[in-house]
């Protein structure tokens, strides 16, 4: 079969571990060199890890170490993955921060900040930077990460919840803005997931939310939640505006 991503160059924000690293680790199966990233030493071990596995299916990886939120590190990182490659045709804005939450009133002003900075300005950010250069080449896909809480919402956790549901809307608008472009703007809003950042948060948490989910288990990273992000990276997703594809296992239908 044929490789999907032969020749194009992927951005993925957040790559370290989860689901970053598992859609890197795809989209360089399908053909793509991967422009790995991370925000700070709590990652550095895994990050190489992926560079030498991306490496062994005979694809390139850069590794550039930034924080999302921080726009002199995104424009660094952006000039890197440029100078490198020559071109970022996908960009997936999966960078992520979790924390064990709070009731809305208990919850400090600088958790809620951090919230907000690395999920909706990393997400704008990294697409300020990366969207002259689609324009350019007149192609690209930006694939924006949202959850399924975006639609619900969940106690504690009024800062993650408002930050996704920011990243939708926002997907929304960039997809009306490029209008006939040669770029597709979407978004893939999973379910509970097992990674890394599901042990950051309180543990009945993603039982309450397995309880009603019409599966009962959790989202295989590989299995369930990279084919939608190799889908919207791919031509076959070119008919697909503004869209959010829900890999959630029937918690929430949107």
């Amino acid at each position: 079969m044929a490789k999907r991503l032969k020749g194009k160059v992927a951005l993925i924000t957040g790559s370290s571990s989860g689901i970053g690293a598992g859609v890197a680790k795809a989209y360089a199966r399908e053909g793509a060199d991967i422009v790995l990233n991370y925000p700070d030493k709590a990652g550095e071990r895994d990050i190489w890890e992926i560079q030498k596995a991306i490496e062994k299916m005979g694809r390139k990886a850069l590794v550039v170490k930034a924080d999302v939120s921080d726009e002199g590190q995104v424009k660094r990182m952006v000039s890197q993955a440029l100078k490198t490659f020559g071109k970022v045709d996908i960009l997936v804005n999966n960078a992520g921060h979790a924390d064990r939450g709070a009731p809305l009133q208990d919850m400090s002003v600088e958790m809620f900040d951090r919230m907000i900075a690395v999920h909706l300005r990393g997400t704008f950010l990294c697409t300020k930077y990366v969207l002259p250069h689609m324009y350019k080449n007149d192609y690209g896909k930006i694939i924006n990460v949202s959850t399924q809480f975006a639609f619900g919402g969940t106690p504690l956790f009024t800062h993650y919840n408002a930050a996704k549901a920011g990243v939708i809307a926002m997907t929304h608008t960039l997809a009306i803005e490029v209008g006939e472009r040669n770029i597709n703007v979407n978004c893939v809003a999973m379910g509970a997931t097992r990674t890394p950042m599901v042990d950051q948060v309180p543990p009945e948490k993603p039982k309450s939310v397995l309880a009603r989910q019409t599966k009962h288990r959790f989202g295989d990273v590989d299995k369930d939640i990279v084919p939608a992000f190799v889908f919207l990276a791919s031509e076959e997703s070119r008919f697909f505006v503004g869209q959010t594809l829900g890999p959630n296992g029937g918690d929430v239908f949107s």
